[in-house]
Order: structure tokens, then sequence, then C-alpha cells
């Protein structure tokens, strides 16, 4: 058992494999692979890859920008070299998996139903019954403007700021600052996204 811990591909691909088998479980004891089947699925897709995602900007804000302050001359080579590169990758790549994991989970609901989210519940009264759309549409466009956020100006400013892309020292350091900013603008946002996915799941289901 040590040995396979040990491995972190082998870890991750048995977790997915035990994954698999209690989706398949959950198929077969909730009456069959429809449409509210492939529903959980997407959602079990857009949960992990958004704990990936925003754990990660929590990593960054939490974490690294803080402490790279205090961190001898030295040794910071090796956070900007090795270990920031590697988060970013998965940061980026999970970002995009929830966002679309999420539109599939909504769209599987009903093009009615995304509509009204879309709209924050002004799309004409397509779905009856439920007062949340405005509040989850404001949850599902903060998600997309943080997914906009992180390919759109942190990543392309990260390349700059860690050398994956040449430029000289000044604009290097203009591109970690607005990368900083970009991901603080995350930070800030991810609450109130993270409230309305979670305060509309629990009341409005």
């Amino acid at each position: 058992m040590g040995k396979l811990l040990g491995s972190f591909r082998a870890t991750i691909i048995l977790s997915l494999v035990l994954a698999g088998l209690m989706i398949f479980a959950f198929g077969r004891v909730s009456g069959g692979f429809d449409g509210s089947f492939w529903q959980a699925v997407f959602r079990w897709v857009h949960v992990i890859a958004g704990i990936l995602w925003i754990g990660l900007l929590y990593y960054f804000n939490f974490v690294q920008i803080r402490v790279m302050p205090s961190i001898p001359a030295e040794l910071k080579p090796a956070v900007g070299k090795h270990i920031a590169p590697e988060a970013l990758f998965w940061f980026r790549w999970s970002a995009l998996v929830t966002v679309l994991a999420g539109l599939a989970v909504m769209f599987a609901r009903g093009h009615a139903y995304a509509a009204e989210v879309l709209s924050f519940g002004m799309a004409g009264g397509l779905v009856e019954g439920d007062q949340g759309f405005m509040l989850m549409g404001i949850g599902v466009w903060l998600a997309i403007v943080m997914f906009l956020n992180v390919w759109g100006i942190i990543w392309p400013n990260q390349k700059r700021a860690l050398g994956i892309v040449a430029v000289d020292d000044d604009r290097k350091a203009r591109a970690a600052r607005i990368a900083m900013l970009g991901s603080r603008t995350n930070l800030l946002l991810s609450f109130p996204m993270l409230t309305s996915m979670a305060m509309y799941q629990t009341l409005f289901g």
C-alpha cells in the first residue's frame, strides 16, 4: 500500500477507478442512466475540477503571494521555475473544466432553465416556481468572469513574470503586478460566487 500511495499517478488512477465504480452504482440504484444521472455526472466533474481550481487560487493568495517576499533570493527560482508553472498548469485547465462542466449541468437541466439562470431570471418566466434564478445567475457569471480572468489576464502575465515568455525586467515586473492583481480579483469574487452556488443548491436544488 505504501508503494501505491508513494506514486501520485497510481493514487489518482485508483481513486478515479473507485469513483467510477461508485458512479456506476449510483446509476444502478437511482433507476437508470437517464438525463438525471448524466446531470449528476457533470456535477461531479464540476465539483472535482472546481475544488482543484479554487484550491489553487487560495494556495496562490493565502500562501505563495504572501510568503514570496520573505523567501531568500537564492531560493525564489525554485518556486518560479518549478512550483509555480506546475501549479498554473493545473490552475488554468481546472478552471476551463469547471466552467464547461458547470454549463453542462445547467443545460442538462433544460434550455429553459439555462436561459433563466443566464438572464438572472428575466427570460420571461420560462421556468415557474424558482425565485433563485437571479442569485444563481450572479454566481454563474462571476465564475465565467473569473475563468476569463485566468486565461485572459493571469496566465498571459504569469508567462512573462516567470520568464516562460522572454521580456525585459520592467515588463516582467509589470506583468507580475498585473498577474497578482488578477489573482486577487478572483479571490475577491470567489466568496460571493461560492455563496451563490452553495446557497442555491441547498435552498432551491
